[in-house]
C-alpha cells in the first residue's frame, strides 16, 4: 500500500471516528434533554465544559448585576463601556432616546456578542440573560439605572400603592421636567450658597464617610410658611447633581415593614423627600409601641408607620443600605416636631425658606420680566423687608403683565394691601389674647369670690 493510500486510510478513520463521536453525542444530548431531570443535565454538562476548559487556554469571567441585593459595580461600567462597541459579530442593539436627551442611547440586547481587544488580548463579550424565580427578590435596576451617567434624564418616582406589596412594581416614574436650578432659584442668596456648597461637598466625600464609619447620605430638613419655595428647592438639588427624587407619602403605609421594603428599593444617586413630616406621621409615638387591650388580656399593635421605624432608616443600622443618598423632609411647622427627629446626625442641614428677600425679589424680577434694575426696586424692597410675602406670591404677581412698569406697580399694591392685612392680623391677635387673658382673671376672680362665700357660711 502506498504512503498516499495509508494517510487517505487513516484520515477515513479518523472522519469516521469523530463522525461516530458526533453522532453519540447527539443522541446522548437529545436523552439528556428530553428524559434526565434539569439537576442531572446540569452535573453531565457541567462535567464536559470542565473537561474541555482543562485543553483550553481562555478563561471566562462572570460578571453578575447582582452581588446579593447590592448592585456590582464593574456589572454597571461593563455595561456602560460595552454599549457604543459593535463588532461584526452584532446582529441586534438596543437604541433608545429619552425625552429631554439629545443623544442616542445603544445598549447591547441579550444573548449578544461583543468582540473587543486589549493590549493584543482577545475578549468576547456575551450578555447571558437568564429568567429566575423570584421568591420575593426584586431588581431596583428595574425601576431606575443605579448606573453613573451624567446624560440620563432626571426622575421622580412615586409609589403605586395598589402594586406597593410586588415589590418589582412598587415605584413608577416619570421625567422630572421642573425648570429648577440654583441661578434662578429665588431664596436668600447667603442660605442658596450654603446649600450649593454643602452638596459638591457632600458627593466628593465617599472615602471620607467610610474613613469614620458614617452611611453616606446627607440629611436635610426645610421648614417655612408655605410658598417659600421648598418644592423648588428640592428640583433644583435633584437637577443640579442629575439625582432621582423618590417621593414617599407616609400616611399610605401600614408598617415599619414596608417602609424599610419601599427604602430597600430606591436607588443610589437620589433624593428621598418626605413632605410635610409633621402631619405624616405620629410622631409622638416614639417608641412603636402604641397597642390597644382587647378582651381577654390580647394585646394588639396597630399597624402603622412610627417614629422609631422611620428613625432607624435615617440614623440606624438600615441607613447603610445604598450610599449617595440624601434625605429630604419639610414641614410648615418646624415647632411641631418630636425633638428625636430634630436631634444631631439625623437631619445634617436645618434650612429655613423665609419669606421673600430683596435678593429673592430681584432673580424672580429677572426671570419673569427679564429685568436686572428698575426705578421702582427700591421702593418695593423696603416694602418686602417690612412684608410678610411669599416668593410664590410676589411671582403671581409678575405673571399677570409682561409690561415692567405694570407688574412692579401691580407688586406694590399687593404688598401693600398685604402689608395691611398683616397688621390686622396681628392687631386681631393681640385683641384675641387680652380678652383671653381678661376672661382667665375674670374667671379667677370668681372663683376667689365663690371660695370666700364658702368660707363665711
Amino acid at each position: 500500500m502506498s504512503s498516499t493510500e495509508s494517510k487517505f486510510a487513516t484520515a477515513k478513520t479518523v472522519l469516521s471516528t469523530v463522525g461516530s463521536l458526533a453522532a453519540a453525542t447527539m443522541v446522548v444530548r437529545t436523552v439528556a434533554y428530553d428524559f434526565l431531570p434539569a439537576e442531572i443535565q446540569d452535573f453531565l454538562f457541567s462535567g464536559l465544559r470542565n473537561l474541555r476548559n482543562r485543553f483550553s487556554s481562555e478563561l471566562t469571567m462572570v460578571i453578575d448585576e447582582f452581588d446579593g441585593l447590592v448592585s456590582n459595580q464593574i456589572y454597571e461600567a461593563a455595561e456602560a463601556y460595552l454599549g457604543p462597541k459593535i463588532s461584526p459579530t452584532t446582529r441586534r442593539l438596543k437604541l433608545s432616546k429619552p425625552d429631554k436627551e439629545h443623544s442616542i442611547n445603544v445598549a447591547m440586547e441579550r444573548n449578544e456578542e461583543v468582540t473587543d481587544s486589549f493590549d493584543g488580548i482577545k475578549f468576547k463579550w456575551v450578555w447571558v440573560c437568564r429568567q429566575i424565580e423570584s421568591k420575593g427578590f426584586y431588581n431596583p435596576r428595574d425601576m431606575n439605572s443605579t448606573l453613573r451617567s451624567e446624560k440620563k434624564s432626571v426622575k421622580i418616582f412615586t409609589v403605586d400603592y395598589q402594586n406597593m406589596y410586588n415589590m418589582s412594581n412598587a415605584w413608577t416614574g416619570v421625567n422630572l421636567d421642573h425648570p429648577a436650578n440654583f441661578e434662578t432659584l429665588a431664596m436668600d442668596c447667603e442660605v442658596k450658597s450654603m446649600v450649593l456648597k454643602d452638596l459638591q461637598r457632600f458627593v466628593k466625600r465617599k472615602e471620607y464617610y467610610r474613613k469614620v464609619g458614617k452611611a453616606w447620605k446627607r440629611g436635610y430638613l426645610l421648614y417655612g410658611p408655605p410658598g417659600t419655595g421648598k418644592s423648588s428647592l428640592i428640583a433644583a438639588m435633584a437637577n443640579y447633581l442629575n439625582f432621582d427624587v423618590y417621593d414617599l407619602e407616609l400616611t399610605e403605609l401600614r408598617s415599619n415593614s414596608v417602609l424599610r421594603q419601599l427604602l430597600v428599593a430606591t436607588a443610589n444617586r437620589s433624593i428621598l423627600v418626605v413632605e410635610d413630616i409633621d402631619c405624616t406621621i405620629e410622631l409622638q409615638d416614639r417608641m412603636a409601641a402604641a397597642t390597644t387591650i382587647l378582651p381577654h388580656g390580647v394585646r394588639h399593635q396597630d399597624n402603622k408607620v412610627t417614629l422609631s421605624g422611620l428613625l432607624n432608616f435615617v440614623d440606624g443600622l438600615w441607613s447603610s443600605c445604598g450610599d449617595e443618598r440624601i434625605i429630604v423632609f419639610t414641614t410648615n411647622h418646624k415647632e411641631k416636631l418630636d425633638p428625636a427627629l430634630l436631634r444631631p446626625g439625623r437631619m445634617d442641614v436645618h434650612i429655613h425658606m423665609s419669606y421673600c428677600t430683596p435678593c429673592g425679589f430681584r432673580l424672580l424680577a429677572s426671570n419673569y420680566l427679564g429685568i436686572s434694575s428698575h426705578r421702582l426696586y427700591g421702593e418695593i424692597e423696603d416694602l418686602i423687608e417690612l412684608t410678610e410675602v411669599t416668593p410664590a406670591e410676589v411671582a403671581e404677581q409678575l405673571l399677570k403683565s409682561d409690561e415692567p412698569d405694570d407688574a412692579l406697580c401691580g407688586l406694590i399694591k399687593f404688598i401693600s394691601e398685604k402689608r395691611k392685612e398683616n397688621e390686622e392680623t396681628k392687631a386681631n391677635k393681640v385683641i384675641e389674647l387680652e380678652n383671653i387673658k381678661k376672661g382667665e382673671e375674670s374667671k379667677k376672680q370668681e372663683e376667689i369670690g365663690e371660695e370666700e362665700n364658702e368660707n363665711q357660711d
